[in-house]
């Protein structure tokens, strides 16, 4: 698996235009600098509450759908980012008052709490999440992307 590439100019890249300039990476990589899908998706990702949770998880997977309808790939993968960066976070909340798991003065872990509403909001967008991830048109689309842009063999690969 290619690492995402930390090097590209992603404010200056329209990615929809140069989709093999996209790799998809481990987890949430790049999810906050892909162009032109983080300021379409950014706007709807919310966790605060279990309801802006079901909203926001909706809208974003609604934009997955709608990525998905035109062949967009990148779309689809930014669109899953953000569902599964809304559970992580939500799930930060929710173990660490503030969001902040570290302490400033010596780093150490910060004692855990369980917010239940956090944990909530966190599993609504793990639902949506593993909805998206598991979509078969989706898996098909990221293995040719794959195939043909990050690996050795594929026709752009490098």
């Amino acid at each position: 698996m290619k690492k995402f590439d930390y090097s590209l100019n992603y404010e200056e890249l329209d990615l929809r235009k140069q989709p093999e300039l996209y790799t998809v990476g481990r987890g949430e990589q790049g999810v906050l600098m892909v162009e032109p899908y983080k300021s379409e998706i950014l706007p709807y990702w919310r966790f605060k509450t279990p309801e802006i949770a079901t909203e926001s998880s909706e809208k974003i997977y609604e934009l997955f759908l709608e990525y998905k309808k035109k062949g967009d790939f990148v779309g689809m993968d930014m669109a899953r980012k953000f569902l599964q960066m809304g559970y992580t976070r939500a799930r930060r909340y929710t173990n660490h008052k503030g969001g902040r798991k570290y302490s400033e003065e010596d780093g150490s872990i910060l004692p855990y709490q369980n917010d239940e509403v956090k944990a909530e909001a966190a599993a609504i967008f793990k639902a949506q999440w593993e909805v998206a991830k598991k979509d078969e048109d989706y898996i098909q689309m990221k293995k040719h992307h794959r195939e043909k842009y990050e690996s050795e063999s594929g026709e752009d690969g490098k």
